[in-house]
């Protein structure tokens, strides 16, 4: 048995899950979140508690059983508190600032690098620019976003300049040895 798929999934009073065969709708105070799962995975509302259930044991339903419920679980998770992820922007001159709704970079280009909020994800600026922190409804939305914002500046190994996640090591490099 799946350790992650057996466990139940505990749904918040201010979350509405409709279940329509392989279909799950789940909304609360943060958005509503929709997606189609495998036709196999069963789901059981009793109450407050959501179950995955697979039908057979093959290897197929036992992959998916695990999958399916931690996505319900974000979906649930998501909907009632949302997900956070925190950037940091490391570099002399290098900072971030809010221009609307749009995130706007400098990070040593000629140009800013604009970022537009898509599906209900939100930008805030903190630290007079030195930190990014991106939130929304939607893990997998979140993280990409986070990854693009990281991916225009990632962090090079000899200064540490660059866009990383909060508490990303960096492996440092030496520079030239010749310098006396």
């Amino acid at each position: 048995m799946s350790r992650i798929g057996k466990m139940p999934i505990e749904v918040p009073d201010n979350v509405k899950v409709d279940i329509d065969g392989a279909r799950v709708e789940v909304s609360g105070s943060k958005g509503t979140l929709k997606q189609t799962f495998h036709p196999d995975m069963q789901f059981e509302l009793e109450g407050n508690t959501l179950r995955v259930l697979r039908p057979t044991d093959s290897r197929e339903h036992r992959s998916l059983h695990g999958l399916t419920r931690a996505l319900v679980n974000n979906m649930v998770v998501g909907v009632s508190e949302g997900f956070r992820r925190r950037l940091q922007v490391e570099g002399v001159g290098y900072r971030a600032e809010m221009s609307g709704k749009k995130l706007m970079l400098q990070v040593g280009f000629s140009h800013p690098v604009e970022f537009d909020p898509t599906d209900g994800v939100t930008f805030e600026v903190e630290d007079r620019g030195k930190t990014i922190i991106v939130s929304g409804p939607d893990k997998q939305v979140v993280g990409e976003i986070s990854a693009r914002i990281r991916k225009s500046r990632p962090p090079e190994p000899y200064k540490g300049k660059g866009i990383r996640y909060e508490g990303e090591y960096v492996r440092r490099k030496a520079g030239k040895a010749g310098k006396v």
